[in-house]
């Protein structure tokens, strides 16, 4: 083979390849920009271990600890997700066993129809089905966070029969909340 078909041969794969290499990019980015469309948004999400201020108030203040864990995203405009909360107190108030924590004293699990983020702060809305303190089906709930590690503050208020709020402070975990 001469040198002037070695430079063609070399300038055909060259060519081969850089069409190959942009043809590859542009389907890339055409299935990127149709996977973003589709894509859910991640509003909020976490989990962890909470401590209920106040426990459970007066007169006896037993601590009650709570599992949290959450996740909320927007699809199509439609806001969906899930909420969780198991809420455990010890069986005794003080003496030998006031620190296991291991009676139900709420379970709370819910779906999410709402979240409204301003800047790190986000309230999440939805129905749950409670058991334990405050039960029932379809109860309304909101959950208001922000973006944080141990200390971050938390709200749930379920709205049945009765109302409870309850005022948290993550111990352990974390909690997610991208601006948007």
């Amino acid at each position: 083979m001469n040198k002037t078909n070695r430079n063609i041969g070399v300038s055909w794969r060259l060519l081969r390849l850089s069409l190959t290499a942009l043809i590859t990019g542009a389907l890339s980015v055409i299935a990127l920009g149709q996977g973003s469309e589709s894509a859910s948004d991640v509003l909020a999400q976490g989990a962890g271990t909470t401590i209920i201020e106040g426990g459970t108030g007066s007169p006896n203040f037993t601590p009650v600890l709570t599992k949290v864990a959450f996740h909320a995203e927007k699809n199509g405009g439609v806001v969906s997700g899930d909420f969780e909360c198991l809420a455990l107190a010890p069986a005794v108030g003080t003496g030998a066993g006031s620190g296991s924590f291991t009676v139900n004293a709420m379970y709370v699990t819910g779906t999410i129809s709402s979240a409204v983020v301003n800047d790190h702060t986000v309230t999440l809305s939805g129905t749950a089905t409670i058991t334990g303190l405050g039960a029932g089906t379809q109860v309304p709930f909101t959950f208001v966070t922000r973006r944080g590690g141990p200390g971050t503050a938390a709200v749930l208020t379920t709205t049945g029969s009765p109302r409870l709020v309850f005022k948290e402070i993550l111990l352990e975990g974390s909690f997610h909340v991208p601006s948007h």
